[in-house]
């Protein structure tokens, strides 16, 4: 027993209380989920017409019969997991259920990408060549940390401002988590590089035809019309985005006692040699580069090269992939047995890492499924239209610079409600983007306050599996990662709304 063990031994035990923990991400997912449900029973279900795009039509909101009965809800409530797992979206109904047909709207392709992940990083730490490669890179860095951390940002704000690197990110926790905890930094230094990283490029979407291409096309601009504006605001919210980690981290590395996010056993014992380590292998190194390579590989596979070089409805480069999250899952899957043959490792011992990658990476899939029950929930019961509708009335009949700072703020919860860009974009953008002309205002600014407003709260919105997903594969609380980034938010928040008010007083 330690010293300071055998001192609370004998000490006088002072009267017990009990401390009541914070309660899990499940938890906290199945709360919403609930609330949610509640919330269904008092707001009114209502719908748009649309046009023949697929857009809703400005001015013909109108409510719907509920149609939904008692118990049809408490089925939704009941099935809301399996559905955020597989549901299928009725084509014609657009309910969400496991046993219709449409197309598939449930969570099952970034889930088995999470478990892919897993595999393909834990059969790669079995090899050792990890583990070798991080002490490496931790000893050379072990002066300038912070560069580590400065450049996974700058990377990660790039990839978002051009494709929406969001989901993606979570293939990273495995390689930045150790990495960060051998610099002295804890893993919320680890959190908020990755997601802070990759989520202000998405606020600051330029070209992300996912963000800024379908907001664009809702709202009837050009996908350059108010670059000069994003790209403005992407510098200026990324150096403060990083700053604030880069603080953060120097913080925590010189007093161990204000992590927020604590330490889990055997964190800080991974720590930066003080005498550099033993040369890598060169099995070691082929399979750090094979690593490195498919990551990078994924990245290019998922960039739609065509939309950004030449915008937004450009066809696609004949040697553009365009692949998704099922064939990413493959990717890693394939990618684990190639490492695992690379490294060394026998049949046996390739195929009980692989279980057990999926078994340590099963918690934050499951994380990322009950989240998107949630959005099954508000899509059966047609409330998310009317949330709409009673925003819409906000923005109408301001000044120019409230106008836009207006759309931000009413965008803030619809975000929440609907944590996809693109789905959120083509619901709101045909309806705010018209009251622009009124407001005298370039519709171009009514995108980007609205692609602000989905980024700002997709930076802490539970409903998202870029944010819950995320600190699950981190272990770290969802209550921490609050306290971290909400005075970033604040921060974030001020400028936003300076940038547009400026933006629409300059016309």
């Amino acid at each position: 027993m330690s010293e300071a063990g055998t001192i609370e031994t004998e000490s006088k035990p002072a009267p017990h209380k009990k401390k009541r923990a914070f309660p899990s991400t499940y938890t906290i997912l199945a709360g919403v989920t609930v609330a949610v449900w509640l919330a269904a029973f008092v707001i009114p279900p209502g719908a748009y017409d649309m046009d023949d795009k697929g857009h809703p039509i400005a001015g013909s909101y109108h409510r719907l019969s509920d149609v939904k009965g008692f118990g049809a809800r408490v089925r939704d409530l009941f099935l809301a997991p399996v559905n955020g797992l597989y549901g299928i979206q009725d084509g014609k109904t657009g309910q969400v259920a496991p046993d219709v047909d449409g197309s598939l709207y449930g969570a099952a392709a970034v889930f088995l990408f999470v478990l892919a992940v897993g595999a393909f990083i834990t059969v790669a730490f079995a090899t050792g060549a990890l583990d070798s490669g991080i002490g490496r890179l931790a000893y050379k860095l072990r002066d300038q940390s912070y560069l580590l951390i400065v450049g996974i940002m700058v990377v990660f704000a790039l990839a978002g401002t051009v494709e929406g690197f969001a989901e993606e990110t979570l293939g990273f926790y495995a390689l930045l988590v150790p990495l960060t905890l051998a610099l002295g930094y804890d893993r919320m230094t680890a959190v908020g590089a990755i997601i802070a990283g990759a989520g202000i490029g998405v606020l600051c979407s330029t070209v992300n035809p996912f963000a800024t291409g379908t907001a664009s096309s809702a709202a009837g601009v050009a996908l350059g019309d108010g670059i000069v504006l994003r790209l403005a605001m992407l510098v200026a919210l990324t150096a403060v985005t990083v700053a604030y980690v880069v603080w953060y981290g120097r913080r925590v590395k010189a007093d161990p006692d204000k992590s927020l996010s604590g330490w889990q056993p055997g964190d800080r014992d991974v720590k930066a040699h003080e005498h550099e380590p033993d040369p890598m292998t060169k099995r070691q190194v082929g399979v750090v580069w094979l690593v490195g390579l498919t990551f990078a590989f994924m990245i290019f596979a998922v960039i739609p090269w065509g939309t950004v070089v030449n915008g937004q409805g450009a066809k696609p480069f004949a040697w553009e992939l365009g692949w998704s999250f099922s064939e990413l899952t493959a990717l890693f899957l394939v990618g684990a047995v190639v490492v695992g043959l690379a490294g060394g490792l026998g049949e046996g011992k390739m195929s009980e890492n692989i279980g057990k990658g999926f078994s340590d990476f099963v918690g934050a899939g499951i994380v990322i499924v009950l989240a998107r029950g949630v959005t099954v929930i508000m899509n059966n019961t047609q409330i998310t239209s009317t949330v709409l509708h009673a925003l819409e009335g906000v923005v109408s009949g301001t000044s120019s610079a409230v106008f836009a700072v207006a759309v931000f703020l009413v965008n803030v919860p619809l975000a929440f409600l609907i944590p996809s860009t693109s789905g959120h974009a083509t619901l709101a953008m045909p309806i705010m983007a018209p009251l622009a002309d009124f407001a005298h205002v370039p519709r171009s600014l009514v995108v980007t306050g609205w692609q602000s407003a989905s980024g700002w709260a997709n930076l802490v919105t539970p409903t998202t599996a870029v944010v819950t997903g995320g600190i699950a594969l981190a272990k770290v609380r969802y209550d921490r990662y609050v306290r971290f980034v909400a005075p970033l938010m604040g921060i974030l928040f001020v400028l936003i709304c300076v940038f547009l008010a400026i933006a629409a007083w300059i016309g």
